[in-house]
């Protein structure tokens, strides 16, 4: 089932960003407790942002967070990708925005060829530095054909 989130929503979020980032990205320093994660996606990406959740059985297996011409999140747990959710929650985002942008790690090859398989188009690559975690990342920019 895939629904709008609400505020009491965001500690499962911030659940399912960990595992899923854990999961995905193994190398990558832990920068946050699982306290400030909730916090986070409480008070900063819920005022920001239109959140999309992904259920099964009830729970939340993964979410989509964007604005205006971003997506700043975009997490499955890895013991459901690979059966659509993404593809769900991107659709979402997809149908509501002309044109979005999201940055990802380059070393996540996963993603870019997710994001590359959903019509995103690499616009540059980075170093890292303007991120937390001092990262090399990748931007992507989607347009609508319509």
């Amino acid at each position: 089932m895939l629904r709008l989130l609400e505020l009491d929503d965001m500690d499962q979020v911030a659940v399912v960003q960990r595992r899923s980032r854990d999961g995905a990205l193994p190398w990558m320093k832990v920068l946050h407790t699982p306290e400030e994660d909730r916090w986070f996606f409480r008070e900063r990406v819920f005022k920001m942002c239109q959140l999309w959740g992904y259920f099964e059985d009830g729970e939340l297996v993964g979410f989509i967070a964007f604005r205006e011409r971003w997506i700043d999140h975009l997490y499955v747990l890895p013991t459901s990708q690979r059966g659509g959710i993404g593809s769900a929650l991107l659709q979402v985002a997809q149908s509501k925005m002309r044109s979005l942008n999201l940055w990802t790690f380059q070393r996540n090859t996963i993603a870019r060829r997710f994001y590359e398989k959903h019509g995103f188009l690499l616009i540059r690559e980075t170093d890292g530095a303007g991120n937390e975690e001092r990262e090399a990342d990748a931007l992507f920019t989607w347009q609508s054909s319509n």
